[in-house]
């Protein structure tokens, strides 16, 4: 890899490292940087490097959130136990789903997330107490821990982003406080994940090094910047993501079947 093409991937791991802090979606931006830089990479390898610089990112994002707002841990620490578990699952059958199997699903998914958004202009700007109910709960930590965690080992791009739309529209938190619960969660997908990978030899270990290191600093300045701003500026952030993960994932089907 020349010095350009490294420089580039490291520039992209700390804009990742930003993205994923306040909103989450940094793999859209950092796996096609990895495999751009490393013509030939083998896709689980490019996940499985991309984990290793994404660990230490959320993991600094939970950190700084977690000192400096309240986490709902009744929801975040179960759901983060249970990420762990099933997005190394996830990661163990990675290899045996074919992006197109999954990619009109996710796009989907990801216009529909933009409508609902789009469409209700106060969610998550203010928290909604009332959602909370045990049985909301129970459903958060199921589809946070089980659901979007099995997708993270699976494909990852996008995890944070559904993390905090699961706990705005499960439990009513506000986007701010939604999206320091899914720094948590997503910890716990990365750890999963990255133990699955490194144990089947798909990281390249010095090269994630040096991007969690720029990783670690894009998420203090988003996770800083997310907090001294509020929901609404995470809300626009999330909006601009979403959009960009639907550009993205729409051109990759359009380019599929021509």
């Amino acid at each position: 890899m020349d010095a350009v093409s490294l420089t580039t991937l490291l520039g992209a791991a700390a804009l990742a490292g930003w993205v994923d802090a306040v909103v989450g979606g940094g793999g859209l931006l950092l796996l096609p940087a990895l495999l751009v830089a490393a013509p030939g990479l083998p896709v689980a390898t490019a996940l499985g490097t991309n984990k290793l610089a994404a660990i230490f990112g959320t993991s600094t994002a939970a950190v700084t959130y977690a000192r400096r707002t309240k986490l709902d841990w009744a929801v975040a620490g179960p759901a983060a136990g249970l990420a762990v578990v099933t997005a190394g699952l996830g990661a163990a059958l990675a290899g045996l789903v074919p992006a197109k199997a999954y990619r009109p699903v996710v796009l989907v998914v990801l216009v529909s997330v933009a409508v609902f958004v789009l469409t209700r202009p106060r969610l998550g700007v203010v928290a909604s107490p009332a959602r909370r109910t045990r049985g909301r709960v129970v459903a958060a930590v199921a589809v946070a821990g089980v659901g979007i965690a099995l997708y993270d080992g699976l494909i990852g791009p996008g995890t944070g982003t559904f993390l905090v739309l699961a706990f705005t529209a499960l439990v009513g938190a506000d986007f701010l406080h939604g999206s320091a619960m899914a720094k948590v969660v997503n910890a716990g997908t990365n750890l999963g994940a990255l133990v699955v990978f490194g144990v089947t030899g798909h990281v390249w270990w010095l090269l994630g090094a040096a991007m969690a290191v720029c990783n670690v600093a894009g998420a203090m300045v988003g996770a800083r910047m997310a907090l001294r701003r509020g929901a609404g500026f995470v809300r626009v952030v999330l909006l601009v993501v979403v959009l960009a993960l639907v550009a993205r994932l729409g051109y990759d089907q359009w380019t599929a079947v021509r």
